[in-house]
């Protein structure tokens, strides 16, 4: 009885091991730029093509022009931006009039969208549509708009007529705001696009310049506008905008001094970060006025992303050569790293 008792013991911890391995399967590699940095480089103005850096989790690993060593073709010309679905990356080259479709983690290329396209800009996915800002024929300002991709199809089936300058967009809900930044010249809006209907339901007035936007957990919108700058002959303060997204108001507005014109609002950990001059600020979500703390000096941003407590910024150097990233500890407010990457670095995307 007692060997009984033992052999069949022995039987349920090994089926009770076998299961637990099987639950317990090793995930697959999705591939060779999964857990990482993209860093779009947008490339000589005139001619040439952009590219896109890979920089892994841990910054030892850097591969530059990742889309040309898969395909073996270049991007286009000036890569504005790049934008996501869950496994696939839209990479917007704006004087090509181009967005290539990747596998976002190996970068083997899907399709080209050519068609429908003028002057894009930045991509966002809602609602099961893709949507692409466009400045349209800057010589016309009546002819902006946002294009409606089918993400099957990969083809423009609509647009969506807009006010001048159509750039940031982001997307909460059925909801996609548009920061109209003004093209080449300004502007001061926010269009709410409702996707269900895909219509323009509001426009909102902002600060001049809107250039970056965030949502915070309780659902706020936050809209940095840099103001004109002093080369227009009509300067204008930045303005840091508070929408509330229930109701698409605009519930407040804190305003900087006539010259000074901030950029690259960022949230972290419930706090808002900016790029001023040579300097980075951070500011409350509950304060009502701006609180001007500093987080770094001493330093010049071409672009800002603040993630988990580290700052990335990319600096476009003689805008001719190869730029860097370098990264910063917020904690410790020192750099971690530099690392050279493309040509006028322009996005800093998490992978």
């Amino acid at each position: 009885m007692k060997i009984r008792n033992v052999f069949l013991s022995l039987l349920i911890i090994g089926l009770s091991w076998s299961c637990s391995n099987d639950d317990e399967e090793i995930q697959e590699p999705m591939g060779d730029y999964e857990n990482g940095l993209l860093v779009s480089n947008e490339g000589p103005f005139s001619n040439g093509t952009g590219t896109v850096t890979f920089i892994s989790e841990d910054l030892s690993v850097v591969n530059n022009e990742i889309y040309k060593m898969t395909n073996n073709e270049d991007l286009g010309n000036v890569v504005q931006s790049i934008g996501f679905t869950e496994d696939k990356a839209f990479i917007v080259a704006n004087v090509s009039n181009k967005i290539n479709v990747v596998n976002r983690y190996t970068f083997e290329k899907i399709t080209s969208i050519t068609e429908g396209l003028n002057n894009p800009r930045y991509f966002i996915e809602a609602n099961g549509k893709g949507y692409v800002t466009n400045w349209g024929d800057t010589a016309d300002e009546t002819d902006d708009f946002v294009a409606i991709i089918n993400l099957e199809s990969y083809i423009v089936e609509g647009t969506i007529s807009v006010v001048l300058g159509p750039e940031a967009i982001l997307a909460h809900g059925n909801m996609v705001y548009v920061a109209h930044q003004g093209a080449w010249g300004q502007n001061n809006k926010v269009s709410v696009i409702n996707t269900a209907s895909n219509e323009v339901i509001k426009t909102l007035t902002v600060g001049d310049v809107p250039n970056s936007m965030q949502l915070d957990a309780s659902g706020n919108l936050w809209v940095l506008a840099s103001g004109k700058p002093a080369y227009t002959g009509d300067e204008t303060a930045g303005v840091l905008s508070k929408i509330n997204t229930g109701t698409n108001v605009v519930d407040s507005n804190i305003q900087f001094e006539s010259t000074e014109h901030p950029s690259s609002l960022n949230l972290d950990s419930g706090v808002l970060y900016y790029h001023m001059g040579d300097k980075v600020f951070e500011q409350s979500l509950s304060a009502t006025s701006l609180s001007k703390d500093t987080v770094l000096e001493g330093v010049s941003f071409y672009t800002m992303v603040i993630n988990n407590g580290r700052l990335y910024g990319t600096d476009a150097g003689d805008y001719a050569s190869n730029g860097t990233l370098t990264v910063y500890d917020l904690n410790t407010k020192l750099a971690i790293e530099e690392i050279t990457v493309g040509i006028i670095p322009g996005g800093i995307y998490f992978n």
